[in-house]
């Protein structure tokens, strides 16, 4: 600091003040000075580089009061038009597409989708990938635009809800277990077959089997027995001609033995009855069946 001597005076009297042994400069001068205005001039160069890479950058992303680029900010969430990459998961309550177009997933490898609860837990899941899609849940269902069920499959079962399933392959549908409908129909023009290769096939209904050919003939092959059996009712044969084109005939014998052949043996109802071969018929003798 500069340290100054005051002195008082009288009027009429004069004294020689004392002379100042050291002056002292009050500011900055030499090479402080430059470094000072240098330092300044630096500041307002990273100032004027920061201010135009600032425009730059939101003229380059587009950014606007109402968002960034094709995404928009609005009411209802956020809004992105066009195509766009992410590079990570993306986390949303709802994703839907304009009006007047479609909305496209697409990825590489695979696309996943991910449902969880409260607690992060992943609930389901729907994978996407270039042979397979997966879905793991507890349930899964295919409603139609009314809301009516259409396809739904759980860990228990498999249910249809259409009117009508139809397949179309070659080779039909192959069934590892029982099968329940209430009709099975093949298209027009074409064959229904019904084939167990190794085992059996069975057909079972509380009021009845109806299996009926509008246009054409009804085969039934097995390579061993084929058995109608009916507990309670009757066996009917509605048709102008019934044919067993493959009987066995007996050798002609002394008479009263029937070679262990029958006779087939008609009732006036249309009852049929077997009596044992003889050289003649004995439907006669067995006739009493019939009453």
């Amino acid at each position: 600091m500069v340290r100054e001597q005051y002195t008082t005076t009288t009027p009429g009297t004069s004294l020689e003040r004392p002379k100042n042994e050291y002056i002292y400069k009050i500011g900055i001068y030499g090479w402080r000075k430059r470094c000072l205005y240098l330092f300044v001039l630096l500041l307002l160069i990273i100032l004027v580089l920061n201010f135009s890479l600032t425009i730059w950058i939101l003229k380059v992303m587009w950014f606007s009061p109402t968002g960034m680029g094709h995404l928009r900010v609005t009411k209802e969430g956020l809004r992105l038009e066009g195509e766009s990459e992410f590079l990570f998961p993306l986390y949303a309550k709802e994703i839907h597409s304009r009006v007047d177009s479609s909305l496209l997933l697409q990825s590489t490898h695979n696309v996943t989708v991910n449902a969880r609860n409260s607690n992060g837990e992943v609930t389901g899941r729907l994978n996407v990938g270039p042979k397979m899609v997966e879905f793991h849940s507890q349930q899964f269902q295919i409603n139609s635009k009314d809301g009516k069920p259409l396809f739904t499959v759980d860990e228990n079962e498999v249910v249809i809800g259409t009117d009508k399933l139809r397949v179309t392959g070659p080779e039909g549908a192959l069934f590892e277990h029982s099968v329940e409908t209430p009709l099975v129909k093949a298209e027009a023009f074409k064959q229904l077959r019904l084939e167990s290769p190794t085992r059996s096939l069975s057909m079972d209904a509380p009021r009845g089997i109806n299996i009926k050919a509008q246009a054409g003939n009804i085969e039934a092959l097995s390579q061993m027995d084929i058995k109608l059996h009916s507990s309670d009712g009757v066996l009917l044969l509605d048709a102008e001609t019934v044919r067993l084109p493959k009987l066995p005939e007996g050798a002609r014998g002394g008479s009263g033995i029937s070679q262990g052949l029958y006779e087939i043996c008609v009732c006036p109802d249309g009852k049929l009855y077997l009596s044992v071969a003889g050289v003649g018929s004995t439907c006669q003798e067995y006739s009493r069946v019939c009453q």
